[in-house]
């Protein structure tokens, strides 16, 4: 998607040689514009797959699903909550996930009630690096007896094995930008 791969030319910063910081727009300031476009460009991939649910983690991943349900006619969006809340108690399907960025597991969870038996999912996130969210995700849409129609990923680290892993699964992975490297600070962008 041009405009989000020129937002990352243009304002991302890569951290070392793994590391994509893209917080000025994608998941602490948001360009709203752009994620109504991301929200787009997401539907128009996955509207004939027939979602009926969005999934994500939060909180980055939030946005991106918002707009893309949206876009998708209104669909309802849920998030996979990272810690025990009082008011989830009980009946929630869950997985253990490792946060790339953050270097910790965190155990995700979804209230049954909100993730019906039988849901066709559309997963969206923010970012793919080794596939440990998305699949977490996957894990969770199975519990519920639901298929996982597709996977969103704003941006993806071609250079880990995240990708791979997930069409290994046999899921239709779809990426708005990819990023194959970082140079002295400078994120490498495929057009």
């Amino acid at each position: 998607m041009k405009e989000l791969v020129q937002a990352m030319r243009e304002q991302g910063v890569g951290i070392g040689e793994d590391i994509v910081k893209v917080d000025m727009f994608l998941n602490h300031r948001l360009d709203t514009g752009l994620l109504v476009k991301i929200g787009e460009a997401f539907a128009d991939a996955f509207r004939e797959d027939k979602p009926d649910i969005v999934l994500t983690v939060e909180a980055s991943g939030i946005a991106s699903a918002v707009t893309t349900a949206m876009a998708l006619g209104n669909i309802p969006v849920v998030f996979a909550k990272k810690s025990k809340t009082r008011n989830i108690t009980g009946d929630v399907y869950e997985a253990a996930v490792f946060s790339y960025t953050h270097g910790v597991e965190n155990h995700v969870r979804v209230s049954k009630a909100y993730l019906p038996q039988g849901s066709r999912v559309l997963v969206i996130d923010d970012f793919l690096a080794n596939g440990a969210a998305a699949t977490g995700l996957c894990e969770i849409v199975e519990q519920a007896r639901g298929t996982v129609v597709g996977i969103g990923i704003c941006v993806e680290k071609k250079f880990q094995p995240g990708r791979a892993k997930l069409e290994g699964m046999g899921k239709k992975v779809v990426s708005l930008a990819t990023v194959v490297g970082i140079d002295h600070g400078r994120l490498i962008v495929e057009d």
